[in-house]
């Protein structure tokens, strides 16, 4: 069963306590579906370790300055701690360790992956892209739609630091006195930074475990054989059996809630249900698009294609790992599914 301890949610701009030491922020995001991130200001001695920071608009600087200098009490920030690599979490991360000359701690694939995509800006869409989602089944609209759009990654992330402090699975971090153990997901994106405190039995859960809504899974273009919803449900699994039930977990997005392994396991049985229903699609070919109607409840719209596409074959890959399902090549170059 799944709860929900707090009542009021923080403006932007102001904070919620939620454990001793720990601060609750949220920061706006610009788009229609996910409006809202949640950070945490963590007290780390006379300052405080923030981990994740929105993304880069001029709203998200001026809610953190009016933070910064209000409910957090024009103390220092002595770190700054993302979880991930995608521009809500870590956007603001070069702005707020220039601004109080302090160090970015992430792991080592989201800091090279995200240093890889903010070189892409200015790219012509690669060549490897293309085919990749013409494969899926797209068409030359929306070929042209991703041509247009693409690179666009940078411009939602400050300049990152040119420096990192790398943090690895089970590494602990002393912060504020406290013990926080590093646990590693994948499967969202490469090497997800969860941290758990058990003096505060405290998780911060990133987009890993959310309590209302599903995380991307997706395979994109740059590892089209790749498996990142094997490694999701092996990750939810584990995360089940490192951390206690009792934790409160404070997610990425939604609401803080108790309920850990309810929620783990929701995740785990409704995925291998849609893993069900597109073996039983292939019944006869389909392409990855095919499947968009056994995964997705509404109609799936030009600008969600990369997201729907990339869960798409994240499910038929998943299918080919288990040898559920077979991939062939038409003569076009159009991408073939179909079970075994």
């Amino acid at each position: 069963m799944m709860t929900y301890p707090f009542d009021a949610i923080p403006e932007p701009g102001q904070a919620v306590p939620v454990a001793p030491g720990v601060q609750w922020l949220r920061m706006p995001l610009p788009m229609a579906g996910l409006n809202h991130i949640n950070v945490w200001a963590l007290e780390d001695g006379e300052g405080w370790a923030l981990a994740d920071t929105g993304m880069q608009t001029p709203d998200t600087s001026a809610h953190w300055q009016r933070a910064l200098a209000g409910p957090l009490l024009r103390r220092p920030v002595s770190r700054v701690i993302c979880t991930h690599m995608h521009p809500d979490h870590i956007g603001m991360a070069g702005w707020l360790t220039r601004q109080y000359d302090c160090r970015l701690w992430t792991t080592r694939l989201e800091y090279v992956t995200c240093r890889m995509l903010v070189a892409d800006t200015g790219r012509e869409a690669p060549a490897d892209a293309v085919r990749f989602y013409r494969a899926a089944g797209w068409d030359e609209e929306a070929l042209a739609h991703y041509k247009a759009r693409f690179g666009s990654f940078g411009k939602a992330v400050y300049a990152l630091p040119d420096s990192y402090r790398r943090v690895v699975d089970g590494e602990e971090l002393r912060i504020g006195g406290r013990a926080w153990r590093a646990v590693i997901g994948r499967g969202h994106s490469p090497e997800h930074l969860c941290l758990h405190c058990p003096e505060l039995d405290v998780l911060i859960a990133g987009d890993q475990v959310l309590p209302r809504i599903t995380s991307n899974v997706s395979v994109f273009p740059t590892e089209p054989d790749a498996n990142p919803l094997g490694e999701w449900l092996e990750s939810l699994a584990a995360i089940g059996q490192r951390i206690p039930d009792t934790v409160l977990v404070l997610p990425s997005h939604n609401e803080p809630f108790r309920g850990l392994h309810a929620r783990l396991e929701a995740l785990i049985t409704g995925h291998e249900q849609r893993l069900v229903h597109v073996r039983e699609e292939l019944a006869a070919p389909r392409r990855a698009i095919d499947v968009f109607g056994v995964l997705f409840r509404r109609r799936v719209g030009i600008d969600m294609m990369i997201m729907a596409t990339g869960e798409s074959i994240a499910h038929l890959n998943c299918l080919i790992a288990r040898d559920l399902a077979v991939r062939e090549l038409d003569a076009a170059g159009v991408a073939w599914y179909r079970r075994t």
